[in-house]
């Protein structure tokens, strides 16, 4: 079953996750993405539906009925929101095994630079519908 809007899981208890996807909210003039976390029943059966490995912890991106992780995802992401917000995504053409280290460090950093909540976000009433 195809998803009819790109979906994005996230870490709900990084804050650095968090600022991204308020981000990402705020620049997706169309509201074409959805949201869900990772810890939610709702990112677990999607990680497991696309086959999306248990040690993902990062951003995953469900799009045209493919999982995108690491950099690809949050790359593709930026084709969803508006200018200048959309440029992010020409870093695509930086090869992977680039990308994917830069990232992979990042994320593997972000409790200890950034911090974290002691639960998932809760979505305000006005973008709710957005989250799965």
């Amino acid at each position: 079953m195809k998803q009819n809007h790109p979906v994005v899981l996230f870490d709900g208890i990084c804050n650095y996750c968090n600022s991204w996807v308020n981000f990402a909210i705020r620049n997706d003039k169309n509201a074409r993405l959805r949201f869900a976390t990772l810890q939610s029943a709702t990112g677990q059966k999607l990680k497991e539906k696309y086959g999306v490995a248990p040690t993902v912890d990062s951003v995953i991106l469900i799009d045209n009925d493919r999982a995108y992780t690491y950099s690809d995802a949050a790359l593709r992401i930026a084709k969803y929101l508006r200018w200048p917000a959309k440029a992010l995504y020409a870093l695509i053409i930086v090869p992977a095994f680039i990308r994917q280290p830069i990232y992979k460090w990042i994320a593997r950093n972000r409790y200890k630079w950034f911090g974290k909540k002691d639960a998932c976000m809760v979505p305000s009433a006005e973008i709710r519908g957005r989250f799965l």
